[in-house]
C-alpha cells in the first residue's frame, strides 16, 4: 500500500465504520459497512454516498469524506471491494459501472437507502465519486434516486444520451493532463446543455487524474506511468476550486 499521511477529522466532525449489512438487499456485499462522517451541530443534514477510486478505502478516500462533512454534508462511503478487495472486485465492479447492474450497484443502494432512513438526514441525497467512482457518480444521476451528482474524472459511456436519461443535476470536474479523457468534459457538457440539465462541467488546463486526492495513490511502482499517460497526482490549486463548485452546487441542489 502507498505511504499516505495520517488521518485527523475536522473539528467536530465524527467519523465512523458502520455497517450496513442490515439493508439485507438481495445480492449485497456479504459484510458491507462504509465509513460515515457526520457534521459538527445538529442536523438534519443533506446527505452525499460517495464512491472511491479504484484503489478503495485508501485514508485519501477517508479524508475526502471527512472533508464533506466539514462542508455540512451527512456523508458515507461503502466499501465496495469489502468481498474480496481490490485485485479480485475491481474487474467486476468495472462491469457493473458499463452493465448498470451487479453487486457494486446493490451495494451503493444500501448506502443511499441507509442514510434516507436516519433522522439526521433531511432526505435530499448527492452521489460523489472519484475517478471508477466518477463513472457510478455518472451512471447514477439517472433513476437511482440521487438529487444531485458529482462526477470527478469519471469517463463518459460511450453512448452517453442512452444513459443519461432525465439525469439529476451534475456537477464534474476533468483535468486536461489525463490523455485517457480528451474531449470527455466538452462531451458531457454539450450533452447536459441538449437535454436542458442543470450542471457546472470544468476542466482544468493544468490538472490530470486524481487531481482532487491530497497525496499521491496507488501502488509506487506504477505512479510514473500514471504521471505520463494520467497526469495523475494532486493539484491543490485546482482542487480547491473543483470543492468550492462542488460544495456550492451540491449547496443548491440538496437544499
Amino acid at each position: 500500500m502507498n505511504a499516505e499521511r495520517a488521518s485527523t477529522p475536522h473539528r467536530g466532525v465524527t467519523v465512523t465504520d458502520v455497517d450496513l449489512s442490515g439493508a439485507d438487499l438481495p445480492g449485497m456485499s456479504p459484510g458491507l459497512y462504509g465509513v460515515l462522517a457526520v457534521p459538527a451541530g445538529e442536523g438534519p443534514w443533506p446527505a452525499v454516498v460517495m464512491v472511491f477510486e479504484a484503489f478503495g478505502m485508501t485514508d485519501v478516500m477517508r479524508r475526502q469524506v471527512d472533508r464533506m462533512a466539514a462542508a455540512g454534508f451527512l456523508v458515507l462511503m461503502p466499501d465496495l471491494f469489502v468481498d474480496g478487495g481490490v485485485r479480485h472486485c475491481i474487474r467486476a465492479t468495472f462491469a457493473a459501472i458499463t452493465s448498470g447492474e451487479g453487486r457494486a450497484w446493490v451495494d451503493v443502494e444500501a448506502a443511499r437507502a441507509y442514510l434516507a432512513a436516519r433522522e439526521d438526514c433531511t432526505g435530499k441525497i448527492g452521489i460523489l465519486g472519484f475517478c471508477m467512482g466518477g463513472a457510478f457518480a455518472l451512471v447514477a444521476a439517472s433513476g437511482r434516486g440521487f438529487d444531485a451528482a458529482s462526477v470527478n474524472y469519471g469517463p463518459p459511456p460511450r453512448d452517453l444520451a442512452k444513459v443519461l436519461t432525465d439525469p439529476c443535476p451534475i456537477v464534474a470536474s476533468y483535468g486536461a493532463r489525463d490523455l485517457t479523457q480528451q474531449g470527455a468534459a466538452a462531451k458531457l457538457a454539450a450533452e447536459l446543455s441538449r437535454q436542458g440539465v442543470p450542471h457546472n462541467v470544468k476542466q482544468y488546463a493544468k490538472a490530470g487524474h486524481s487531481f482532487l486526492n491530497d497525496a499521491p495513490t496507488g501502488p509506487a511502482a506504477i505512479r510514473p506511468l500514471t504521471a505520463v499517460i494520467l497526469g495523475a497526482g494532486p493539484n491543490p490549486e485546482a482542487a480547491a476550486d473543483a470543492w468550492q463548485r462542488i460544495d456550492a452546487f451540491f449547496g443548491e441542489h440538496l437544499a
